[in-house]
């Protein structure tokens, strides 16, 4: 295979350097005669860290539509997806080098009539750690947990499962060798998942103060899907005739979004970018949701970390360093100056193809 050459600054240090494509793999030693694919500003590929490849309003969705979500996310530069729960089999997309990287946490695992119709395993609490067993060998070492939902008892956001139960099952799917993530969207479900040892939260929108310093303690991540948690509003207006309380509490947790996010930011909470693709989102607009966390006051340079390297990092996966798997996009201007530049990739390099 002949060599391709790309200059330009390469983030996160942003040494202008020629970086040189070799079999799939980075290298910085020069290539005679190597063509010049593209010149600008060279990132590490992008990562979408909360997507649903397989997944649509309805549920799963065909192989041909997997397909064109993947390739969505993929020509917008996200080249590696941290799956967070689908009732797809995805699996085949490994096999595909034309498609992003996937991390699969295989299906969701939700409390029975709890959750979006056809979307999760719905469990009682007696068969929850049965199910993370299954998808801990199932997935590509990620469960995903529904925490809570709109209880219509309640008539509130409650947890899914009681405490015991959540603890059982993230010391099973630990056993298994999978990590667990959990959708949390109110505050009372928080603690005793933090307290058991869970990796992830997602959304978090009712984290506390001190909820947020543990998670900075033990490294626990936050994907807090700005996009998402923005449509909070929408869903109290939807629900306030029927469930005044749960209306209530989706107003309350969409006003304390940004002190949430900052708490988490300033405390040192692993951050990382996720567009809820294939949910309440459509794929391919990581860049939005990059925008979004800058717009709640996160310093672009460091939702650009959160959203690149240091991701694929959190995710077992090479920046731009010699011998590494040649995943990159190429921008005309320096992103993390001007984010909007995400929308505009000049180039983007998969396995070291120019797929974009």
């Amino acid at each position: 295979m002949s060599a391709l050459k790309f200059t330009g600054p390469v983030l996160p240090d942003g040494e202008s350097r020629d970086l040189y494509v070799v079999d799939g793999r980075v290298t910085f030693e020069a290539q005679p005669g190597a063509e010049t694919a593209a010149r600008g500003w060279i990132v590490p590929g992008l990562v979408d860290a909360h997507n649903h490849l397989g997944m649509e309003d309805h549920g799963a969705v065909g192989d041909d539509e997997v397909e064109g979500q993947a390739l969505a996310d993929r020509d917008a530069g996200a080249l590696l997806l941290r799956d967070c729960g689908s009732p797809a089999d995805t699996r085949w997309v490994h096999e595909r080098d034309d498609l992003p990287r996937l991390v699969r946490a295989g299906r969701h695992i939700a409390r029975t009539r709890r959750y979006i119709r056809s979307y999760a395993h719905e469990v009682e609490p007696a068969e929850l750690s049965a199910y993370v067993a299954q998808e801990a060998q199932a997935g590509d070492g990620w469960v995903k947990l529904v925490g809570d939902w709109i209880s219509r008892d309640a008539g509130d956001l409650a947890p899914s499962f009681p405490q015991e139960s959540f603890a059982e099952a993230i010391e099973v799917a630990h056993r298994h060798g999978a990590k667990v993530t959990a959708h949390c969207f109110g505050h009372e479900v928080l603690q005793g998942l933090l307290d058991a040892g869970i990796d992830c939260i997602e959304h978090g929108t009712g984290l506390a103060l001190e909820q947020v310093e543990q998670m900075a303690a033990a490294g626990v991540a936050l994907v807090p899907t700005v996009m998402q948690t923005d449509k909070f509003p929408g869903f109290a207006a939807q629900g306030r005739e029927k469930f005044p309380a749960y209306a209530a509490t989706m107003d309350q947790l969409h006003a304390r979004r940004r002190e949430v996010l900052m708490s988490a930011h300033e405390a040192g909470v692993p951050l990382y970018v996720g567009s809820d693709g294939g949910g309440a989102q459509r794929h391919g607009h990581l860049a939005g949701e990059v925008l979004a966390m800058a717009q709640l006051g996160m310093p672009a340079a460091d939702v650009l970390a959160a959203a690149s390297w240091k991701a694929r990092e959190w995710l077992g996966f090479d920046g731009l360093v010699e011998g590494a798997g040649a995943d990159f996009v190429v921008y005309d201007r320096d992103p993390a100056q001007d984010l909007t530049a995400l929308w505009e990739p000049v180039c983007v390099v998969l396995r070291g193809r120019v797929v974009a």
